[in-house]
């Protein structure tokens, strides 16, 4: 078991961070009988999850949905599966902004006042 510490070095985040995905769900700890926090191992692999995903863009309610779909223990293909998900999202939000690109450099006047 981690502590906020640990989870916080081996992930590259803040201490703080590490309370806030907490707080929103995206990593559980448990509890030691002087009320610190312990992680599991996995810990640190789903907030650098949470952090790509929210370089990507997603919400912290639309990373704690695909974080919640992993099963407890997941293996290297679920991790694959959660990889070529943020990896379709990322280039459809990239081909949508490329389209809005696209629109501003048109020459086009995007509105008559």
């Amino acid at each position: 078991m981690l502590t906020v510490g640990e989870v916080a070095r081996e992930s590259g985040v803040s201490g703080s961070a590490i309370r806030f995905y907490e707080r929103q769900g995206l990593i559980e700890a448990s509890r030691t009988s002087g009320n610190q926090r312990r992680f599991g191992p996995e810990a640190a692999c789903r907030v650098r999850v949470a952090r790509v995903a929210q370089r990507i863009g997603l919400s912290v309610g639309e990373i704690r949905d695909l974080l919640a779909a992993l099963p407890p223990e997941p293996s290297l293909a679920d991790w694959q599966r959660l990889h070529d998900r943020l990896t379709a999202e990322a280039e459809r939000r990239i081909a949508v902004l490329h389209a809005a690109l696209e629109d501003t450099h048109s020459g086009r006047r995007l509105c008559d006042l």
